[in-house]
Order: C-alpha cells, then structure tokens, then sequence
C-alpha cells in the first residue's frame, strides 16, 4: 500500500506535524521524558545517526545531554517503534569485530525530515543510508510477517563492514550503486574469511543478475521478489 504522504500537496508540511505529533502525544502525554526541549534536540542528533553505528559520546556533546540521558532516549526511541537496532554480529576469526549496534529510523522521509535535509540525490551517501534502511525495512517486515529470522550487521574494527547477516547462513551488502566494481565486494570477501556462509550477496541498482567468484550482484527489485516468493 502507498502511503497517503505520497500523495500529500505538502510532504514537508505533514512529516513536520508528524513529528510535533510524536513530541505532543508520545512523549509529553506518556510522560515519557522530563525535558522535553533536551528531547527534541536528541531527536534531531539521533535522526543524523540513521543507518549508522552510535557513538552514545558525540549524540550526548552534541545534544546538550547527559550521556546516561541518551541511553534512556534511545529505548524511550525504540519503545515507541520509532528506531529499531540491529545488533552486531560477533562470530568471527583473525578480525576482531565491532560489538556496537546499528539503528534505523521506522521511515526514511520522517528521518529526512528531522535531519533538516531535503530531496535525496542518487550517488549521495544521504542516499545510499536511505537505501540500506528501505532494505532493512524489507528484511524486518519479512522476519515480522512472513518468516522469522535473525538479522545482524558485521563491522571489523579494521573497516570493513558489511550490513546484514541473515541468520548465520547469508551475508548481504547493500550499495545503492548502478554499476559494481571489485572494491565494492572487498567486505563480502572479508567477512567470507571469518565465517562459512551459504551465500554472499550484494544487492544495488544495477539492472541484470550476475555472479562474481562466489559473489552474487543482485538488482534490488530481484533481491525482493525472491525474498518474499
């Protein structure tokens, strides 16, 4: 189902009042937090983090908050279905891996909105951070609503990451990215030496299935259909 901001005259307009919305009867009503300026300016610093590994450190330097406040923010966050994490995967051999979790905002354009940013430009890294969480979002309504799975992102603390591990059998990169060079595989080529798994796969926008080595480049839309066929 498209959702009715779609269609909306002014989307700017309504995802603002979405967000005051939130404020006034999530937080304020609930009594979910005390301070409620602190909060909103967390919500802003956290919207930035979309997609992206927390440094609890810097959202509390540059919220203006107690770090031990953004802790309680960021469960009040996930309470309210607001974010949700996706925790590190931690099996692995010579690389040691990162133990942080990742979290995602539940809508791209609420994210967008919060962030003070505008329309989104193919070939940005605003862009592909939107693309990673529309592809988390897929794989979330899958586990919720169709079959349930683990999923899991992988960071080595020498940089290489890859963003989902389903389970512990399929490794998937996300590179919002027409055309794939080897430098694009160097993680999925990483992480197959911490871990046997059944599959690697990057998924991005390039048109036409294809397999390199044991890697397979997948188009988006084909990702999808195979993901809930």
């Amino acid at each position: 189902m498209i959702p009715s901001i779609y269609f909306s005259p002014d989307p700017n307009a309504d995802l603002e009042a979405y967000t005051g919305n939130y404020l006034q009867q999530e937080i304020v009503a609930e009594g979910a937090a005390r301070n409620i300026p602190a909060f909103s300016r967390f919500l802003k610093v956290a919207a930035l983090c979309n997609a992206t590994i927390v440094n609890f450190t810097n959202v509390a330097n540059d919220a203006q908050v107690p770090r031990t406040t953004i802790y309680e923010y960021f469960e009040i966050l996930k309470d309210t279905l607001i974010i949700r994490e996706l925790p590190a995967f931690r099996k692995g051999g010579r690389r040691k891996p990162v133990c942080s979790s990742k979290y995602y905002f539940f809508d791209t354009g609420i994210a967008r909105q919060m962030q003070g940013r505008g329309i989104l430009s193919e070939g940005t890294s605003e862009f592909g951070g939107a693309f990673e969480t529309f592809l988390m979002h897929e794989l979330t309504a899958f586990s919720d609503y169709k079959r349930a799975v683990q999923l899991s992102f992988w960071r080595s603390t020498s940089g290489f990451e890859v963003d989902f591990i389903i389970d512990d059998h399929t490794a998937v990169e996300v590179k919002a990215k027409s055309v794939i060079t080897a430098d694009d595989l160097r993680s999925l080529k990483a992480i197959a030496q911490e871990h046997h798994f059944k599959r690697l796969v990057c998924v991005c926008l390039e048109k036409r299935p294809r397999k390199t080595d044991n890697i397979e480049i997948v188009p988006y839309l084909d990702f999808l259909e195979e993901l809930w066929s």
